[in-house]
C-alpha cells in the first residue's frame, strides 16, 4: 500500500510538471498556431462551399469537417496530417532529453519509479493533445454556428464528439511511438528523424506499397482477395485506420469499409444513413486497432526503459 501510494503521488507530480512544461513552451506555441491557422483555413473553405449548396442535408454540420474547397483540403485531412506532427513534437525528446541534461538519475533518486515517470510523461503529452484538440473542436463548432446559422442535431454532436475522441487516440499512437524512439535513441535529433521518417513511410508510401505487394504475390484471378489483402496490409498504418474510422463516423451513409457484397445490400435503402451505433460497429475494428497500438507501443517503450542504465 505504501509503494502504491508513493507511485501514485510520483505519477501526479510528473504529470503536473510535464503539463506545465508543455503548455508554457515555445515549441507548443508554434505547433498550436500551425494547427489552428491551417485548420481554420480549411473550415472557412468548407463553410463557403456549404453555403453554395442549396439541397437540404440532414447532416449539414458534419460537412464542416469533411468538405474540401480547392486548393484547400478538408479539415479532417489537415488534422490527419498535423496531429502526428504535434504528437511527435511533444514526445521525441521525452526521455533522451532527461538523459542529455543529466537529470534522469536525479529524478529517479527521488521517490519516483520508472513506470511512474514514463506513464506520467505519456499522460501529460496526451493531456496536452486533448486540450489542444478540444479547444480546436470547440472553435470549429462555434464558427459553424455563427457562419452557417444552423444548430447541429443531437446525433451530429455525438458523431462530432466521437470524432474528437478518435483524433486524440490517433495522436496518442504517434506520441507513444515518439516516446519509444526517445527511449531507444539517446540523441533527440535521431529520435525525431526516425519517427518522422516512419510517419511519412506509413502515411504516404505504405498504402501504395501494400497494393504493389499484393499484386506481386496474389493471383489476379481472385480480385476480391487482392482487394481485401491490400486493405489488411494498408491497415497496419495508423493513418489508414484513422481515415477509415473518420469515414464511417462523419459519413453516416457509409455501410462498410471493405468490399461490398450482394448480401449486404439486401433490404438496404441506398443512400439512407446508418444510426450512430451502427456506424460505430462499422468502424469498431479500426478504433480497437488504434487503442491497441497505443498500448503496444507504450509497453514496448516501458520494457526498453526498464532495461536501460540511467546513471549519469
Amino acid at each position: 500500500m505504501r509503494r502504491e501510494g508513493s507511485a501514485l503521488q510520483g505519477l501526479g507530480v510528473v504529470v503536473l510538471k510535464e503539463l506545465t512544461d508543455h503548455l508554457t513552451s515555445a515549441r507548443m506555441r508554434v505547433l498550436e498556431w500551425l494547427v489552428v491557422l491551417t485548420a481554420l483555413a480549411a473550415v472557412y473553405g468548407a463553410i463557403t462551399q456549404i453555403r453554395e449548396v442549396t439541397a437540404e442535408d440532414p447532416f449539414l454540420f458534419l460537412r464542416l469537417f469533411t468538405t474540401a474547397r480547392d486548393p484547400l483540403p478538408s479539415f479532417v485531412s489537415f488534422l490527419g496530417f498535423l496531429a502526428p506532427l504535434m504528437a511527435i513534437g511533444l514526445g521525441f525528446d521525452a526521455i533522451n532529453g532527461e538523459h542529455n541534461r543529466r537529470t534522469l538519475s536525479r529524478i529517479l533518486s527521488q521517490p519516483i519509479y520508472r513506470d511512474a515517470l514514463l506513464f506520467g510523461k505519456f499522460l501529460a503529452g496526451l493531456g496536452v493533445l486533448a486540450i489542444s484538440f478540444i479547444a480546436l473542436w470547440l472553435l470549429v463548432i462555434g464558427l459553424g454556428l455563427i457562419m452557417l446559422g444552423v444548430p447541429p442535431g443531437g446525433e451530429e454532436m455525438a458523431r462530432a464528439l466521437l470524432f474528437l475522441l478518435v483524433t486524440i487516440a490517433y495522436a496518442g499512437v504517434w506520441l507513444a511511438l515518439a516516446m519509444l524512439f526517445s527511449v531507444i535513441f539517446r540523441s533527440a535529433a535521431t529520435a525525431a528523424l526516425v519517427t518522422l521518417g516512419l510517419w511519412l513511410f506509413l502515411s504516404v508510401i505504405w498504402p501504395s506499397l501494400a497494393s504493389a505487394l499484393v499484386q506481386a504475390f496474389v493471383s489476379p484471378d481472385n480480385p476480391v482477395l487482392q482487394i481485401t489483402a491490400a486493405q489488411d496490409l494498408a491497415r497496419l498504418s495508423p493513418s489508414t485506420l484513422f481515415g477509415e474510422t473518420v469515414l464511417a463516423i462523419l459519413h453516416p451513409t457509409t455501410r462498410t469499409l471493405g468490399p461490398v457484397y450482394l448480401d449486404q445490400l439486401q433490404g438496404a435503402l441506398m443512400g439512407s444513413p446508418l444510426s450512430l451505433g451502427e456506424s460505430v460497429m462499422v468502424a469498431w475494428p479500426q478504433i480497437v486497432g488504434m487503442i491497441a497500438a497505443n498500448i503496444l507501443l507504450f509497453v514496448a517503450g516501458y520494457i526498453v526503459f526498464q532495461r536501460q542504465e540511467v546513471r549519469a
